[in-house]
């Protein structure tokens, strides 16, 4: 009889604790993952790059040959968009900054429960899913501008003047949607689902850090202000007159 069950979701599971390794293991099987296992970074890389891709990656940052980051790093960099989930004792604002900059999809500081790992995997999926099945429903142009400040969208570069900004993963996607909607108030909300996505779980806290980044890098002395803070609302990209 031909087996007509959906194919199950591959996981790979990059981490060094036994202990935690096991218990995972078991816990994915049940919910119906097929799960592969890398306990140092090399091996990783080696299993994330290798067909039958998985189809998530859970990604622990400290790893005894490369770090977390360093590992989703050279994952994004063999052009591999399988959502990342990173385990992390890290709880700093600077350290998730560091991690989604990488590349990573979310994160999840330890200690954690199981039930919120796999509400979190599933978030991916849907994310995952949702990106893999869009259409291009309308065109976005290739320059996008206001004032003296310019992207490419097809290359992804950023000026202001003569000056060439180079942006973070996240930063881009930031500025990218607020330079879609120029001239227009867009809540604090809106910008977190738009760029982190609609089942992101980490705080809010991450979007100051990101708009003070951008800050820091494109406005200038004797050059008009272009984002601004509209209080108890969120952020406008416009030309200061």
């Amino acid at each position: 009889m031909t087996d007509t069950s959906p194919p199950k979701t591959r996981v790979l599971l990059v981490d060094d604790e036994p202990r935690l390794t096991e218990l995972l293991q078991l816990e994915l099987d049940v919910e119906g993952y097929e799960v592969s296992v890398a306990e140092n970074g090399a091996s990783g890389l080696i299993k994330a790059r290798s067909e039958p891709y998985p189809n998530l990656i859970i990604l622990d940052w400290n790893l005894p040959d490369f770090t977390g980051v360093d590992v989703c790093q050279r994952i994004r960099s063999s052009g591999i968009n399988t959502p990342i989930l990173m385990l992390t004792g890290h709880d700093d604002v600077t350290d998730r900054v560091k991690a989604l900059d990488a590349g990573v999809d979310d994160y999840l500081t330890k200690p954690f429960s199981i039930e919120e790992l796999m509400a979190r995997l599933r978030a991916m999926q849907r994310r995952a899913g949702k990106f893999s099945g869009k259409t291009v429903a309308e065109e976005i142009p290739e320059t996008l501008q206001i004032s003296d400040l310019k992207m490419n969208t097809s290359t992804r570069d950023v000026t202001r003047g003569d000056r060439k900004i180079q942006l973070s993963v996240k930063e881009y996607e930031l500025l990218h949607f607020l330079i879609l909607g120029a001239e227009k108030v867009h809540e604090r909300d809106a910008i977190m689902k738009a760029v982190w996505g609609e089942d992101f779980f980490g705080d809010d806290n991450l979007l100051d850090v990101y708009i003070r980044y951008l800050r820091q890098k494109i406005e200038q002395k004797d050059a008009a202000t272009l984002i601004h803070t509209v209080r108890g609302v969120g952020f406008i990209l416009r030309e200061d007159k």
